[in-house]
This record gives structure tokens, C-alpha cells and sequence, in this order.
């Protein structure tokens, strides 16, 4: 495996974008209810990705044989873990709602092994064990908290485990829809469903955001679930499991020293052990293998 120059910079700008984005989502929920935040989120993003289509000339269209696909792709990639997720945010601190929703590549080699009995290679199983250490690590001062907010740890898991799912569905989906193309559908998917739960359920809670909340609704509309969104999907077709999961594990560690620095958040030295271990993760799986 050999990473493109496009490649590289997709996973730069995914892992910066959504590492700071847990604090702003932290932000987000702290002014305006949940499923609202992130359904404003969804629907500030598509025009973003329409205009970008429409300036790139990519189509609209998907073929009729793949829309059952694009629903179900969807749902399980975006709908259900952007739910899930921004659900657990008020009940978890920033950094570590990140971390345990990136457990994700557990879950992913997991439905990878039952789903599609693909199979890993020595330095993917270090790369899990040092990516797993480092969230129990990142998690050492938390677990007392974590233990009395069993509903935050269950949603942000579940999250996790839909995600790994949909990775592996997604990359071993046969797909001629351009990227963009599905990330824009998927979108409208969420901010459709995302809307009317909201309606259902924090209809008396509406209210118009303060200054804090509009500005997380405006980074993550016009980069979390834009920019990062479209370079996530290009990742998670284009490059192995492995690879496209693990190598964004700098994202909770970017998620943790964010909270740190833009919201007071403690640091300790299981902190910075578990950077060290995330870099291992990293270089374990995205290191050029030799050539046969």
C-alpha cells in the first residue's frame, strides 16, 4: 500500500478538522439541543457540496440499481452515527466522547472478520493494540466519571460500533456514484432525519444560538461535514480498513489537547503516552509494505 499525494493530504485535513471539532461540537450542544445543532450542521453543509458539484461539474444523478445502496450506506455512515454521537456529547467531556468514538477500528476489523472474513496482517494487530492502549489511557482519569454516565459511554459506543460497520460495508460496496455525489445524498439523508427527530423530540427546547453556537454550526457545516465528510469517504473507499480507520486515530488526541487548550480541560502524562502509542497505530498500518 502506497499513499497518493491526495491521499495524504485527505487524511491531514480529516484528522485536523475533526480533532477540533469535538470541542466545537462540545460548544455546540452547550447552546443549542442536540439533534438541532447537528441537523443545522447538515443542512448549512449541502449547499457547500451542491455549489461545489455544480462548480465541478459533478452529476446529481445516482443510478437507479445503487439508490437501495446510497440508503442503507447512508444511514448506517451518517445518519445513525451522527445521531448517536452528538446524543452523547452533553453526557461526556469533548476529548473523551472522542475517544470512545474512536474505538471505531475495533469494531471495524471485527465486522470485517464476520461480515467479510477479511483478514490482517501482524503489524495491524500492534497497531490496534497500541491505538487501544492509548484510548484506555486517554480514558485513566475518566473512568469514575464514565462509570456514572453508563448512557453517554452506551450511545457514543454504539456510535463507534455503526461506524466500523459502515466502514467495511462501504469499502466493500460496488459503487460507480462519484463521492461527492454520495456524500451530498447522505447529507440530505441526515439532515432530513436529524430534522424531524429533532421536531419529535426537543420541539419545546428550540431557540435561536448564541454567538458560540452559530460558530460551531458554521465550522461544522462548512468544514466538518463538507470538506472532512467528502475526504472521509474518499479515504474509506480508496484505502484498506486498516489503514483508512486507524490512520485517522490522532483525531481523539487532537480531540483531548483541544479541550485542553480551548476549554481548561486537565492534561496528564497518560496523555502524552498515549500520543506516542496513536503515532504507533499510525505508522503500524499507513508504513509502505514491500513490494512482492
Amino acid at each position: 500500500m502506497r499513499l497518493t499525494a491526495s491521499q495524504v493530504l485527505s487524511l491531514i485535513l480529516v484528522t485536523l478538522i475533526w480533532g477540533i471539532n469535538w470541542t466545537v461540537m462540545k460548544v455546540g450542544v452547550g447552546d443549542l439541543p442536540p439533534l438541532l445543532f447537528r441537523a443545522a450542521c447538515l443542512w448549512l453543509a449541502l449547499p457547500v457540496l451542491a455549489g461545489f458539484m455544480l462548480w465541478r461539474r459533478l452529476p446529481f444523478h445516482v443510478p437507479r440499481t445503487e439508490r437501495l445502496k446510497l440508503l442503507y450506506l447512508g444511514f448506517v455512515n451518517l445518519v445513525g452515527w451522527n445521531m448517536l454521537i452528538i446524543l452523547a456529547m452533553p453526557l461526556l467531556s469533548s476529548g473523551r466522547a472522542a475517544i470512545l468514538g474512536y474505538t471505531m477500528p475495533v469494531f471495524a476489523a471485527i465486522a470485517g472478520a464476520v461480515l467479510y472474513k477479511t483478514s490482517m496482517q501482524a503489524r495491524h494487530f500492534v497497531g490496534m493494540g497500541a491505538a487501544l492502549t492509548g484510548s484506555v489511557l486517554l480514558l485513566w482519569h475518566e473512568m469514575e466519571a464514565l462509570a456514572g454516565r453508563p448512557t453517554g459511554v452506551f450511545l457514543a459506543l454504539s456510535a463507534a460500533l455503526l461506524w466500523g460497520t459502515g466502514t467495511q460495508m462501504l469499502r466493500h460496496a460496488r459503487l460507480s456514484t462519484h463521492t461527492v455525489t454520495f456524500t451530498f445524498w447522505t447529507v440530505l439523508l441526515g439532515a432530513i432525519v436529524l430534522s424531524l427527530c429533532a421536531l419529535i423530540f426537543e420541539l419545546p427546547d428550540f431557540r435561536w444560538p448564541g454567538t458560540p453556537g452559530l460558530l460551531a454550526v458554521i465550522y461544522n457545516g462548512l468544514l466538518a461535514l463538507s470538506v472532512a465528510q467528502v475526504g472521509w469517504f474518499l479515504l474509506a473507499r480508496e484505502l484498506p480498513p486498516q489503514a483508512s480507520t486507524l490512520g485517522v486515530m490522532l483525531i481523539p488526541v487532537i480531540g483531548v489537547f483541544s479541550g485542553v487548550v480551548l476549554l481548561g480541560e486537565p492534561l496528564h502524562w497518560q496523555d502524552i503516552v498515549a500520543v506516542v502509542l496513536m503515532l504507533l497505530a499510525m505508522f503500524s498500518v499507513l508504513w509502505p509494505a514491500k513490494a512482492p
